[in-house]
């Protein structure tokens, strides 16, 4: 996956509560397991004014004007800024691959369900969690500056905004450490194939008869 270190981006905001994983991406497109293509069917049901399928063109769909992430002004987001409980609902890893794929990089939200977190850490993307009276500001400060931009930086676990102002935020050392790296659960694993080998090796000549 690829790694994050440091983000200079646009933010869009969804000012909404407990977004769920089936509104991130509906289940009709859970089919598949490669984890890109869902991005153009990211929080589809909202974007979108018609109901769609997987494999459908979503070219000529037609798209909902009140919705945020069709507003010109929030094209090319690479932040959301979201309300607490972000990430409900199911276990579903496609909720974090529909968001990378559609482009964004990080989340900043008050809360976001434990599953989903951990999700987006195994998968590249940064959830942010900072006090919920920052998020507020945040959000007005969105809504009133067109080409609002934060700048979100792992090392230093800060996000940061265009008059410097700094909010601090927590993360779990093992997390930060697969985000840096760009390391999944699998890779840091092969990281130890060598001891997994030897390991294997000692327990053959140890109990030989466990693998006759």
């Amino acid at each position: 996956m690829e790694k994050f270190i440091q983000l200079d981006g646009l933010v869009a905001p969804l000012d909404r509560a407990n977004v769920d994983t089936d509104s991130i991406i509906p289940k009709q497109f859970l089919k598949s397991i490669k984890k890109s293509g869902f991005g153009p069917n990211l929080f589809d049901s909202w974007r979108y004014l018609d109901h769609g399928e997987p494999g459908q063109d979503n070219r000529g769909r037609p798209l909902n004007p009140d919705f945020v992430l069709n507003q010109p002004r929030y094209r090319r987001a690479q932040i959301l800024l979201a309300r607490e409980n972000f990430g409900c609902g199911s276990s579903r890893e496609h909720a974090p691959w529909a968001l990378l794929d559609y482009g964004f990089r990080a989340l900043i939200a008050p809360s976001f369900a434990d599953i989903f977190y951990n999700n987006c850490c195994k998968n590249g993307l940064l959830p942010v969690v900072i006090a919920t009276g920052a998020i507020a500001q945040l959000f007005g400060e969105v809504a009133a500056q067109p080409g609002y931009r934060l700048k979100v930086d792992l090392p230093a676990q800060t996000v940061i905004t265009a008059t410097n102002q700094v909010f601090k935020f927590e993360i779990d050392p093992l997390q930060k450490h697969r985000l840096l790296t760009g390391l999944d659960e699998i890779e840091l694993t092969l990281q130890n194939a060598d001891k997994i080998r030897m390991f294997e090796e000692r327990h053959r000549e140890r109990q030989p008869w466990l693998f006759s």
